[in-house]
């Protein structure tokens, strides 16, 4: 490689020789473990019933907004998940009655889970 330096006002045109350094790879990556037969597996959220709001994303309750026997709105805001310091507003469906509240303050919850039963 050239390299022209300037050193006191006079320029000196010069040649250097650059070490390559062997660069670390990755391993091999392995998908789907190669296996005929397949591991057995859980679910961890439960299901849910077709009447329940469930949560879009994981996090935590933060706050519940409806009881038990309310009746509510479509669109209205029955609770507050927080995820990331963010909150998202879980809004009902449609209107009807809360028919359980399968959740409380603080609690962790995953996507997909159960929070609030419709009657």
């Amino acid at each position: 490689m050239k390299l022209k330096v300037t050193v006191n006002g006079i320029a000196y045109d010069i040649e250097v020789e650059v070490e390559e350094r062997e660069r670390p790879t990755l391993g091999s990556l392995v998908i789907g473990g190669g296996s005929s037969t397949a591991a057995p597996t859980t679910a961890s959220v439960q299901a849910a019933s077709a009447n329940a709001v469930v949560a879009p994303l994981s996090g935590a309750v933060a706050r519940i907004l409806v009881a038990e026997g309310d009746e509510i709105t479509e669109g209205q805001v029955l609770l507050v998940l927080e995820a990331m310091k963010m909150e998202t507003e879980i809004t009902a469906p449609h209107a009807g009655t809360v028919a359980r509240v399968l959740v409380g303050t603080r609690d962790a919850v995953a996507g997909g889970e159960a929070l609030i039963e419709l009657a």
